[in-house]
């Protein structure tokens, strides 16, 4: 589990726009804190250092304790929204979490040994992902940081499922499927780039003619 940390925040009397702006013109962002059956608390937290979070990775799913008004509240970033032009973060929706909170997270996949992969070492596959990361239930306060799965062994056509996951006491999958995460796959032959090269340069021939053909003629 990713390292906690520790945000001060203000309440916030005011909500709307016009206080959210405010808020924004002053290194603030707009934030909520609800769950856990209590009323959701309009916050602000300091811009620069929520903004650091968000992009140093794990955001989602690394517990937080916030300070505002004399309390300490365990939270879990829910969301967040950026905006649309500038991409700066413009709010945040916080989760009370305690000991016994299970939550639903998407948590990264990482792969090792690729040089112990023939079909990747010797036989010069590519790697194909279909799933980077992999959606669990799991208590809050035991969010895994990432699931490593090791490719030693794996030639071409070989792939690694769900199955193959080791996940920590407590935590689950949200499917029972045994889906497939990642596959090692062939090269491409040189035949069939020859051929790839070849066919679009006789598609685009053909539609520039019928194009000139079917373009209207100005007269004067």
């Amino acid at each position: 589990m990713s390292e906690s940390y520790t945000v001060k925040a203000e309440a916030r009397e005011k909500v709307g726009k016009g206080a959210a702006r405010h808020l924004r013109r002053n290194n603030m962002v707009p934030a909520v804190i609800y769950g856990d059956k209590q009323a959701p608390l309009p916050i602000a937290v300091p811009y620069k250092e929520t903004f650091l979070k968000l992009h140093a990775g794990g955001f989602l799913t690394t517990v937080a304790t916030i300070e505002v008004g004399g309390q300490e509240i365990r939270v879990l970033p829910k969301d967040y929204q950026l905006d649309v032009v500038k991409d700066t973060l413009v709010h945040v929706d916080y989760l009370r979490v305690s000991a016994r909170t299970v939550v639903t997270v998407r948590i990264p996949v990482h792969f090792e040994n690729e040089d112990a992969a023939p079909g990747l070492k010797a036989k010069d596959g590519t790697l194909n992902v279909v799933h980077h990361d992999i959606e669990i239930h799991t208590s809050a306060e035991s969010i895994p940081d990432a699931f490593t799965l090791d490719l030693t062994g794996l030639d071409i056509g070989g792939a690694l499922h769900s199955s193959d996951l080791k996940l920590p006491q407590g935590v689950s999958l949200t499917t029972d499927e045994d889906f497939v995460i990642a596959t090692i796959v062939p090269p491409m032959s040189e035949e069939a780039d020859e051929l790839d090269a070849e066919t679009p340069v006789t598609e685009v021939t053909q539609q520039t003619d019928a194009t000139a053909e079917d373009e209207p003629t100005t007269g004067n």
